[in-house]
């Protein structure tokens, strides 16, 4: 396992992820990826799995300290009231007292960022999150929402595929001492059919999918957190600690990326801006 170091958190650097997932398949599959070596797993109250997720944790018999948990606060609750009671919610369906790390899930400038991140602020003073974060924050939001948190973020949860070019992005949470978390980090199933990417897969014995995750976390600072509703897959995701992509092999991914590579549709979110 490759981990991410941050402050005094050790974060395994490969998740699971949920998205789309319910109850039932979320219960199973987290059981399933705990068997596997998952350690870290992530969900949000948008995927209306946090009781599958939590139930599914309680199946695995991990201890609550051998597992990292996130979940996302949905941009309808960021006025300070909503998010807390939002909070309390989550729990309550995960059944724990606490998750590893709260994320804002998009950004929504029908709130002012101020009162949402003191409210963030607020559940972390509380103990029912360890550490905070965003999601889908663009880089000059990043900036924004880091000079009004006293507690420091740590991750910044995005899109992020060798078709989608998040260079600014990076350099924006590496300047912050934050991590990026990969969502969507296998492009839909797209990269199991690039010629590129298979190509480099047999110099080591490896499908296009497993490429593409190990390209994610030979990067500083990169986590990714794929999601599969079958065992078989998920196992299959996770055995990428046994090789590594030469600089010239990683060189070729990057360069894969192009103007449209965006996946997820951001326009509902009213502050995003696809440019940054």
């Amino acid at each position: 396992m490759i981990y991410r170091n941050w402050q005094d958190t050790k974060i395994p650097a490969l998740g699971f992820g949920t998205y789309e997932l319910n109850n039932d398949e979320a219960s199973k599959m987290i059981a399933e990826a705990a068997k596997i070596g998952y350690r870290h797993f992530d969900t949000a109250q948008m995927y209306h799995n946090e009781q599958g997720v939590g139930q599914g944790l309680k199946n695995s018999g991990l201890a609550r300290d051998d597992y990292f948990l996130t979940t996302k606060v949905w941009y309808d609750k960021f006025q300070s009231g909503d998010l807390q009671t939002s909070v309390v919610e989550s729990l309550r369906k995960l059944d724990l007292d606490h998750v590893d790390l709260l994320l804002l899930h998009w950004p929504n400038d029908d709130v002012p960022l101020e009162e949402t991140m003191a409210a963030l602020n607020e559940v972390k003073n509380l103990g029912m999150t360890r550490l905070i974060g965003i999601s889908n924050f663009p880089t000059a939001l990043i900036d924004q929402a880091v000079s009004l948190t006293d507690a420091p973020l740590t991750v910044n949860q995005v899109e992020y595929h060798p078709y989608l070019d998040q260079s600014k992005v990076l350099e924006s949470v590496r300047a912050h001492n934050m991590l990026l978390t990969a969502y969507c980090p296998i492009a839909r199933g797209n990269v199991m059919k690039d010629a590129t990417l298979k190509a480099i897969g047999e110099k080591y014995g490896k499908s296009p999918v497993q490429v593409t995750l190990r390209w994610l976390l030979q990067q500083e600072s990169v986590m990714a957190i794929p999601k599969s509703g079958s065992p078989k897959n998920a196992a299959a995701n996770f055995d990428i600690f046994d090789f590594e992509l030469s600089e010239n092999d990683m060189e070729a991914i990057h360069d894969l990326a192009n103007p449209n590579g965006r996946l997820i549709d951001p326009s509902f979110a009213p502050e995003w801006d696809k440019a940054a």
